[in-house]
């Protein structure tokens, strides 16, 4: 049987506005059937880089902190830092870009807590059956919340084709250990020529591995477990991963981080992803280019690869937008992904999301 994804589109009058619209979702989706009184409710959401505004509005969440709310769960806004340096690389960074980009208490009516700790290494070791993986490093606080949440912003992506629901559960939820692993398969390096020998990333390093010779910091492979504290701890940004996967080795390695998000919370979890200022880069940019299609709607889901698959189908369907990143696919039916990103196989995802058990690509659309 397919699954049920509900699709509110972006018409709003005086006696229904969006977050009424946005209220029905979770309501018809199942909310009320997964939450039950007490429990810690995780809604997964991107905070946004600096300099980037096309994250999911905080207003949008707080209504979904409501309905929480309104089935006597106690939910928290999460996130995890970041794999590369930037404004969210490490929890009191990523914390402080979040409050600037409008996620604080007052506005969502939430507490902020980064599921991954203060430098990404706060994880817990869940087993899978993947087919690349039998362990995935996954956020503690996520693996320790009752209930997930995953509230996603649906656009274009230079390594996965598109950024939906599977995303936010792969890469979002993911220690930096787990990061790495989904993106490199080799050790960090230090760049000499950024390196200045300050040594503030020895301390870094449980097992030695880290050495100052010569005025540069050196790293000895065969000491190396590639858990990446240096890099999050380099002030010069001089340590650095090599990203050697290929894209669809990515976007695999990404859905069995995505089954291992949702392991024990199967029937726990929900999805809702916004089509809305569909971006040709994803929100960890620091700016966000002109939308390639207009605004579609809001879908809700308990399947989180039915979800990205009626998304990606809506996408398609519409008519492109000329003067943007799209540079072909303009026609309703052509294919806006690869139109942005034209080596990108982003079926590749849902393929392999449905193969390992994450979810299934057919559905019903329910317009709400």
């Amino acid at each position: 049987m397919p699954a049920k994804v509900f699709f509110a589109d972006m018409r709003a009058c005086r006696e229904e506005n969006l977050f009424t619209k946005i209220g029905k979702l979770l309501h018809n989706s199942g909310l009320a059937d997964i939450v039950a009184p007490g429990d810690l409710v995780a809604v997964k959401v991107h905070f946004g880089e600096k300099g980037n505004h096309t994250f999911i509005r905080p207003l949008f969440l707080r209504k979904v902190v409501e309905e929480i709310k309104s089935c006597q769960g106690k939910p928290f806004l999460t996130d995890s830092v970041t794999l590369y340096p930037g404004s969210r690389k490490e929890a009191v960074s990523a914390l402080t870009c979040a409050i600037e980009n409008g996620f604080a208490y007052a506005v969502v009516g939430a507490p902020l807590v980064m599921c991954d700790g203060l430098r990404g290494h706060s994880a817990a070791e869940v087993p899978i059956k993947g087919e690349i993986f039998r362990k995935v490093e996954i956020g503690a606080e996520i693996v320790e919340a009752d209930v997930l949440v995953a509230v996603s912003h649906f656009k274009c992506h230079g390594l996965t084709g598109f950024g939906g629901a599977l995303k936010n559960l792969g890469m979002g939820c993911s220690s930096r250990k787990g990061k790495l692993m989904q993106h490199s398969s080799v050790l960090p390096e230090v760049d000499r020529a950024f390196c200045t020998g300050c040594g503030a990333c020895l301390p870094s390093c449980a097992h030695g591995a880290l050495t100052i010779s010569g005025g540069k910091a050196g790293i000895n492979p065969e000491k190396c477990a590639g858990c990446d504290r240096c890099v999050s701890l380099c002030r010069e940004n001089a340590i650095k991963i090599k990203y050697n996967s290929t894209a669809p080795m990515v976007m695999k390695k990404m859905c069995e981080f995505a089954l291992g998000a949702i392991k024990g919370k199967e029937k726990k979890s929900l999805y809702l992803n916004f089509i809305t200022q569909v971006s040709p880069d994803c929100d960890c940019f620091s700016h966000a280019d002109a939308p390639i299609v207009n605004d579609i709607g809001i879908c809700a889901s308990s399947d989180p690869v039915a979800l990205d698959q009626a998304c990606a189908d809506l996408v398609n369907a519409a008519q492109g937008n000329r003067n943007t990143a799209l540079q072909s696919g303009f026609e309703p039916g052509g294919d806006k992904f690869r139109g942005v990103h034209p080596d990108i196989d982003w079926e590749v995802q849902l393929e392999h999301a449905e193969k390992i058990g994450v979810g299934k690509r057919s559905y019903e659309l329910v317009k709400t």
